[in-house]
């Protein structure tokens, strides 16, 4: 990218701040990634047999004729992880592959493609919550390639205007790095996590051992995130910026929008009530953006019902 320290969006201050948390497979984008399962055939024998993440949510509960490899979940979900000897992530790999099928025109983007779109050019903050088990890093490299290719010259500097803004009035800066150094800084204040990492795991049951609930994990990442957003604002020390604050979460698997929205209701409503909170449940592939579900308060998040 080039150099544009000049462009500088001050107007954002005047915006409200929605925040955003995505999940990834076919919410963002369908990415080619296989589980490995085992069929039964009508002879009684199991025969392998793969199949997409949107397929495995419709077949994850037929227990009667699918089953993990052995009865060993890991070696379903192998193409979920990262290995040492990779000189590029699967996921990464995968996220490319399906980058360029929805740029070609060869198959549709997820229901929050252009959300999460949206969300970079503005420049706004988010996390990515995942059932997979990649590194944050490994996540935060797909967000920088969905910027290189999805973006196009104008967005990216719409976007490099809108971080340096959000420095200069939240921050005080009056002189900025390189493009480079501002979009990293942007990236390293947003949230990456996989819920099956054994990291994101060893984390969240050291935070129940400590005292706190033992949540599921995409709630557990849910609130992580909001916390994280909250101690932001605070830190900006300046009242007359504090605009409406609001947080959306968008999912494709009905249990997950169900979960979320009952945390939300029962503890995060509560404890931060000056957030409004929305839930997308994007399951219903009709629907080009998903169902709505307001949790708390009334609000827009730039997505239709």
């Amino acid at each position: 990218m080039r150099s544009h320290a000049k462009n500088v969006n001050y107007r954002v201050a005047e915006r409200d701040f929605k925040y955003y948390i995505f999940d990834w497979d076919d919410n963002i984008l369908h990415m080619p990634t296989r589980i490995h399962l085992e069929k039964r055939m009508p002879d009684g024998t199991w025969v392998p047999h793969s199949v997409s993440t949107a397929a495995f949510a419709v077949v994850r509960n037929d227990i009667e004729h699918f089953r993990a490899p052995a009865g060993v979940w890991d070696k379903a979900f192998s193409d979920f992880q990262d290995y040492d000897n990779e000189n590029e992530s699967r996921f990464l790999r995968d996220a490319r592959e399906a980058l360029e099928k929805v740029l070609s025109g060869a198959t549709k983007p997820g229901p929050s493609f252009h959300t999460l779109r949206q969300t970079l050019v503005e420049g706004r903050l988010f996390a990515i919550v995942t059932a997979r088990g990649h590194e944050p890093e490994s996540l935060k490299k797909a967000v920088r390639l969905f910027i290189a290719l999805v973006l196009t010259p104008d967005e990216k500097e719409e976007m490099l205007a809108n971080l340096r803004g959000y420095r200069a009035c939240f921050d005080g800066l009056t002189k900025f790095g390189s493009d480079e150094e501002e979009l990293e800084y942007y990236l390293g204040l947003n949230r990456y996590h996989a819920v099956t990492n054994p990291s994101f795991k060893k984390w969240m049951a050291d935070a129940a051992g400590a005292g706190a609930a033992a949540e599921k994990a995409k709630q557990f990442a849910v609130r992580d995130f909001v916390e994280h957003v909250s101690k932001i604002m605070s830190r900006t020390g300046d009242h007359e910026f504090r605009n409406p604050i609001s947080v959306g979460f968008s999912d494709d698997d009905p249990g997950n929008v169900i979960a979320v929205e009952q945390y939300i209701q029962t503890e995060l409503a509560r404890k931060f009530p000056g957030i409004k909170f929305c839930v997308y449940d994007t399951s219903d592939p009709s629907l080009n953006n998903g169902r709505k579900v307001v949790v708390s308060g009334q609000l827009d998040l730039g997505l239709q019902s």
